[in-house]
């Protein structure tokens, strides 16, 4: 629950949580959700500031910029091997999230477009057939996903999801290089909007 709130910005970031709460809604003790946010804090998508005190980080530049620079390494990788390995069943999934993320955005449903978003990137992953690269990709957007709906939020802006296309079509023609490409210039393109949420909280 807590990685997918994570991944889909619907945690923000800053955000308190309270253990006690979260146990309740999902209607468990507390010890399995305080051992979830322990293994959340090891891998720096929560920050423990205090025992009681656990919010959500709040990324510095350099922080977006470094995930940044492995986001491109290993998503450029995870679509050149999925341009090899896609199966038909896989292009029609995301054929269909593409479908489903224009419709979100044109209904201007943010938080919708969002968690269609991450899972696109995610299906990359998978269709790669690398579960490691799958485990890394997905932690990767636990620490960017808050960010990202946040200043998407604050500049009341579309998302853009032409490149999710390009990808489609490299996917589609078993291309690689255009695979690899697509989806860089996909996060490079996303990330400028996340450096001027930054600059203005900084």
């Amino acid at each position: 629950m807590l990685r997918e709130a994570l991944i889909t910005g619907q945690l923000k970031p800053d955000d308190r949580l309270r253990i006690r709460e979260l146990a309740a809604q999902v209607g468990t003790s507390v010890t399995p959700v305080r051992d979830a946010i322990l293994q959340l804090a090891k891998e720096q998508a929560l920050v423990l500031k205090t025992p009681r005190d656990i919010r959500v980080p709040q990324l510095t530049e350099d922080q977006f910029k470094e995930i940044r620079t492995l986001r491109l390494a290993l998503e450029g990788t995870g679509a050149e091997l999925a341009a090899a390995h896609i199966t038909p069943k896989m292009l029609e999934k995301i054929e269909e999230n593409i479908r489903q993320n224009r419709l979100a955005i044109d209904e201007k449903n943010l938080r919708e477009a969002l968690q269609l978003n991450s899972e696109f990137h995610l299906f990359l992953a998978q269709a790669a057939r690398m579960p490691l690269l799958t485990q890394f990709i997905g932690s990767l957007w636990m620490r960017t996903g808050p960010l990202i709906a946040q200043a998407y939020a604050h500049f009341s802006v579309q998302m853009a999801i032409e490149h999710h296309e390009d990808v489609l079509a490299a996917l589609q023609q078993h291309d690689a290089s255009a695979a690899r490409q697509a989806i860089q210039s996909d996060i490079l393109d996303g990330s400028e909007t996340m450096l001027a949420f930054i600059a203005m909280d900084q």
